[in-house]
Order: C-alpha cells, then sequence, then structure tokens
C-alpha cells in the first residue's frame, strides 16, 4: 500500500508542479513578457493548457464566475493539498 501512496503523491507533485507552470506563464502573458506569437511559447501554452483543461473544466462547473477573476486554479490547489493529507494520513501509516 506504500508503494501506491508513493505513486499517488508522485502524480499530485506533476499535477501542482504544471499548475504552478501555468500560472506563472499566465501571468507572464497578461503582463506581456511572454508573446504568444512566439511558435515556442504558443506550443508550452497550447500543451499547458490542454493537460489541465480535463481538470479545471468540473471544478468551473461549480464556480460562479466573478468578473475577470479565476480561482480554478486555487480549488485545485486547495484540493490537491487536501488529497496529499488524506494519503499522508491514511496511506502510509
Amino acid at each position: 500500500m506504500t508503494s501506491l501512496a508513493q505513486i499517488l503523491l508522485f502524480i499530485l507533485d506533476i499535477v501542482y508542479f504544471v499548475l504552478i507552470v501555468h500560472i506563472i506563464m499566465s501571468w507572464l502573458i497578461n503582463f506581456q513578457v511572454l508573446n504568444t506569437s512566439q511558435p515556442l511559447v504558443a506550443q508550452i501554452w497550447r500543451g499547458i493548457n490542454q493537460l489541465l483543461e480535463p481538470v479545471y473544466r468540473p471544478i468551473r462547473q461549480f464556480i460562479p464566475n466573478v468578473g475577470g477573476m479565476d480561482f480554478t486554479p486555487l480549488i485545485l490547489f486547495i484540493a490537491i493539498y487536501a488529497l496529499r493529507v488524506i494519503i499522508v494520513n491514511n496511506l502510509l501509516y
């Protein structure tokens, strides 16, 4: 059971890292530090969006639209943290 818990924690760490990259890239794009007309930036941005959109979609169904703010990444951070706590407390010990 410990091996399964470690694999799940590793997957959650990967999702966490991709989420951080997505948030930082969105800030850099919005502040025009990165330009999506550059092929490499556009390809990375499109790839990260394709990875995270299936995770964001169910969360966005429950969160009301709040102007220009998207709280989906924050909810996903909380969910990842909660899953890590559950896995560590229940599966590793």
